[in-house]
């Protein structure tokens, strides 16, 4: 069965506008702080709202939580940095990652959809392949990520899945020995930090499809 199409209205990012796929608008509203935005079933519903208030769209439910403020020790993120984060689906299994530049919003990498994989596997490739990026481009900005699961396999330079091999995900463990690899051979300074959702809103590389 194809896949039903979506057309996304951006009331508040770089540009607003109705946008018929999801990386143009994606490319609106990561790192555009109080982005705007929703998806619609057909092109003649999402130009109808465009028109309207964002806000006659959003129930409170769906509606951005007031942040609370942030207590000293924990600050504000350095935008001067990557975010990272992994998107799993939990009807299919598929799991994917990306990074993106904190400043801009800019996608650095992305990687998926992988299949049979997890949440935690694809938060924990996401940081080396993180830390290889900025490797390569002798960077010693730091990374950001949400997984405090990840951040402590990195710590052991170990993938602590339970996830068991299968045909459909042979791949994606061969992606895990080589980041282990990696982890193993390779030196790095850059701070591996843990993004604040509660005080921050969202990472700001999140797929944006809760």
């Amino acid at each position: 069965m194809a896949k039903k199409r979506k057309f996304y209205v951006v009331w508040e990012g770089r540009r607003r506008g109705v946008f018929t796929e999801w990386d143009e608008c994606e490319a609106q509203i990561k790192g555009f702080a109080e982005a705007k935005y929703k998806s619609f079933d057909s092109l003649k519903e999402a130009e109808a709202a465009l028109s309207k208030s964002y806000w006659e769209f959003i129930t409170p439910s769906k509606a951005k939580p007031v942040l609370k403020e942030a207590p000293a020790n924990v600050g504000k993120p350095n935008p001067e940095s990557i975010a990272v984060d992994a998107a799993w689906n939990t009807a299919t299994g598929d799991m994917e990652y990306q990074g993106v530049y904190v400043r801009t919003g800019q996608k650095l990498f992305h990687q998926g959809p992988f299949q049979d994989g997890t949440n935690n596997i694809g938060e924990f490739l996401a940081i080396v392949h993180g830390l290889a990026y900025l490797q390569k481009h002798q960077s010693n900005l730091p990374i950001y990520t949400d997984s405090k699961t990840a951040m402590s396999w990195i710590k052991r330079k170990h993938a602590n899945t339970k996830l068991e091999v299968t045909p459909r995900n042979k791949a994606l463990f061969e992606m895990l020995q080589r980041a282990e690899e990696w982890l193993s051979k390779n030196k790095f300074t850059n701070a591996i930090v843990k993004w604040e959702t509660e005080y921050w809103g969202e990472n700001p590389a999140d797929f944006g499809r809760k």
